[in-house]
């Protein structure tokens, strides 16, 4: 234990030597955030792509207890780290000492925080939920529900496009982008690309009713991070 906290406690030491392991699943986004944040920071990493059929069971609830993906096992300092949130937070904490993806004082250090706990609660799950009752619920045509998220989900991009349009910005926190802005790109891809859960019309609505915010993911979506993330993803649906 004292060695891993002597790791832990310098910006310089850990050298991502060995791949880590992603768990993760080919179709749920929140997986591919993290992918994103390696992809981004260079570290080396497997994906163990597991049917969703196992995650409620051993051995992967000694992983995670909560049995979804993603978590992590990182060979380079034996720790074993799940929920999305959490798994950017170490990651930034362990291989970006020179903070690439992050502020590390004042006001741009919480605005961080803020965004992505947006994102993991306000984002995902609302957009979570058009998925699973436009594809999954046995119930189907429930239109009360569907304009339920659906109404979500466009809320969520007023926010961000709200926000973008009052500071002037680029990204969401200071002058560049951060770990904030690229938590929100996956949950994306399932209105912009196949299974187009807002329906296929729906990107170029966003396009003209929040202006801001569209531009923002565009400069996202073309980042090298971003799209061998993408491109992972669609060779791991067999796309």
């Amino acid at each position: 234990m004292d060695k891993i906290k002597n790791v832990l406690s310098s910006s310089t030491a850990v050298k991502a030597e060995k791949p880590i392991k992603l768990y993760s699943h080919a179709g749920g986004p929140n997986p591919w955030k993290v992918a994103i944040i390696l992809e981004e920071l260079n570290v080396p990493y497997h994906n163990e792509l597991l049917d969703f059929s196992v995650v409620k069971q051993e051995p992967f609830i000694s992983v995670n207890p909560n049995g979804r993906v993603p978590a992590i096992e990182d060979p380079n300092t034996g720790l074993t780290v799940w929920e999305s949130g959490a798994i950017i937070e170490y990651l930034l904490d362990t291989y970006d000492p020179t903070h690439k993806l992050s502020y590390t004082s004042g006001k741009e250090k919480y605005d961080g925080k803020c965004w992505l706990h947006f994102q993991t609660s306000g984002q995902g799950p609302y957009f979570g939920q058009r998925v699973w009752f436009s594809l999954y619920h046995s119930e189907k045509n429930l239109t009360s529900v569907l304009d339920r998220y659906g109404n979500e989900i466009s809320r969520v991009i007023g926010v961000i496009d709200s926000h973008l349009k009052k500071t002037g910005k680029e990204y969401l926190v200071g002058d560049r982008v951060t770990y904030a802005d690229l938590a929100f790109v996956p949950w994306f891809w399932l209105i912009l690309y196949q299974p187009h859960v807002m329906g296929e019309g729906f990107p170029a609505e966003w396009q003209a009713k929040f202006p801001h915010a569209w531009a923002w993911n565009q400069r996202l979506e073309a980042r090298p991070s971003v799209i061998a993330a993408r491109d992972a993803r669609a060779k791991a649906m067999g796309k």
